[in-house]
């Protein structure tokens, strides 16, 4: 096995992101619509940790104006992915160790706690569509396409989210997650990593058919400390 880092040369087996950044956005809704870009172009490393981000040129990739490109700025930086630095534009946030472990360890109770609920909650309809999900997660997995995958990935924890039915829960799951999602992206890089991540979720899904709440929640907890070690020993590498 072998590691494939962002600004190296990729494994072959698993795809480069495409954050269409070339495309332009159509009109409606259109800070939102630059919001998910910028928050994909930052998770998927686009635009790395520390990274300034040059709005000129953002405008001439993502085919907007100014207006609705500080928009989105403002509210990515509500949701601390970037720094808004006083007459010297935006910088793309850099976490630290302490900062990834205190996040993690909050959003593994969050999810544990997710899982509990959706148990007891959720309808074999969620279900059906939970194993759907995970049916294309684990193609995209087989494909070595590893956007599609986090995609899925992000899909299939939302939806168990959402089946514990606590919107409290949920507004704060989503604000801690936002501020991970490109570590988690990136923990993935690593073939062992990504098959281990596989596995777990297998038996995630296993426990929610069997509305085991017990199970789910701790499996959720230990699936995202295993995130975490990742992160903060790909963090250390790159020390």
């Amino acid at each position: 096995m072998h590691s494939v880092t962002l600004n190296a040369v990729r494994d072959p087996a698993i795809h480069p992101p495409d954050t269409g950044g070339s495309q332009p956005i159509s009109r409606q809704a259109l800070h939102l619509a630059v919001m998910d870009r910028l928050r994909k172009m930052i998770t998927e490393g686009v635009l790395p940790p520390g990274s300034h981000l040059n709005e000129r040129a953002l405008c001439e990739q993502l085919g907007v104006s100014r207006t609705p490109l500080r928009e989105a700025l403002k509210m990515l930086a509500v949701e601390r992915l970037i720094d808004l630095l006083p007459n010297r534009g935006a910088r793309v946030v850099t976490l630290s160790a302490s900062d990834i472990s205190d996040a993690f360890e909050l959003l593994s109770g969050l999810e544990a706690l997710a899982g509990e609920l959706a148990c007891q909650r959720i309808t074999q309809a969620e279900i059906e569509e939970i194993q759907e999900l995970h049916s294309a997660m684990d193609a995209c997995h087989a494909n070595g396409d590893l956007s599609g995958y986090f995609d899925c990935n992000q899909r299939i924890h939302d939806r168990i989210n959402a089946a514990a039915r606590n919107p409290a829960l949920t507004q704060m799951y989503q604000s801690v997650n936002h501020r991970l999602q490109a570590l988690r992206f990136r923990s993935n890089l690593h073939a062992g990593k990504w098959d281990r991540a596989i596995e777990e979720h297998v038996e995630i899904l296993h426990a929610l058919r069997q509305r085991d709440g017990a199970t789910l929640g701790r499996l959720l907890r230990v699936h995202l400390m295993a995130k975490c070690a990742a992160v903060l020993a790909n963090k250390r590498v790159a020390a």
